[in-house]
């Protein structure tokens, strides 16, 4: 009977870890796509403490109605002490768009990317307590947006152009906005190899590190973001630079309206 006992409570146990694995790589997907537990796994690392959470806000287009140009707010403000946000699709040839690592801004971020075709878009925020918080809204589109070669090449000095960085700060408003131009291929259209900036970094001029962006192929070509601070989180200048995969360099000042 001890045996017996011993048998069924060993049962029980492997029963209920067994479950407890399974709700965690399989939460109760709102869109019901299918394909989420595989991204969680895969992009984020299957974490222990994950959930949908309504407070990361995901603002799009219903429908895209340029599939090389979607824009796409995210607003994790409502999470505390958030370390990084991550962006992907389910559905894609390329899923993940970006990390965000807000360092001293906010954990908000405005920005475009490519879509292929329609599906959810999610983010998925990590405090630096381990925890995660996801987000996500949906958006239908006739697709091809990862496959178009970049429109620059139809300009002979498109070269002299890349890696220029045209923005402005307002640090009355807490905010400041960049543009960067390159081609940022995705290396899916024919003969044309993958070509992207990887890294932006935002930094005060004194050196102290405001934020930093890991981009993927889906950020749309002259990827153009929005960044937002709290109020005197921003000053009249900052250093926008980084590189893209050929070790292209990204380097310049971008300055308020009145010291431009």
């Amino acid at each position: 009977m001890k045996h017996l006992i011993a048998a069924l409570a060993l049962f029980a146990f492997t029963s209920q870890a067994s479950a407890l694995d399974e709700a965690k790589v399989k939460l109760d997907d709102p869109f019901k796509t299918g394909i989420w537990s595989y991204h969680q796994k895969n992009i984020l690392g299957d974490p222990e403490n994950i959930r949908f959470d309504d407070r990361v806000v995901v603002k799009a287009p219903a429908s895209a109605e340029d599939s090389l140009n979607v824009p796409v707010l995210v607003d994790a403000t409502a999470i505390p002490d958030v370390k990084r946000i991550v962006l992907f699709v389910d559905y894609g040839p390329i899923p993940k768009i970006l990390t965000y690592w807000p360092e001293n801004a906010q954990p908000k971020l405005a920005f475009r990317f490519k879509i292929d075709q329609a599906t959810p878009v999610r983010a998925a925020v990590e405090t630096h307590s381990g925890s995660w918080h996801v987000g996500h809204t949906h958006i239908d589109a006739a697709g091809g947006g990862c496959t178009v070669p970049a429109l620059a090449y139809a300009s002979d000095d498109w070269e002299e152009h890349l890696g220029k960085v045209n923005g402005s700060v307002w640090p009355g408003r807490g905010r400041m906005r960049m543009i960067v131009d390159h081609p940022m291929d995705t290396g899916l259209a024919g003969d044309i190899p993958l070509f992207i900036i990887e890294k932006l970094q935002v930094d005060d001029l004194s050196g102290k590190k405001l934020a930093h962006i890991e981009l993927h192929e889906p950020v749309n070509e002259d990827p153009a973001f929005t960044l937002f601070f709290e109020d005197g989180g921003l000053s009249d200048k900052v250093r926008v630079h980084g590189r893209d995969n050929n070790g292209n360099l990204v380097d310049a000042i971008v300055g308020s309206p009145k010291t431009q």
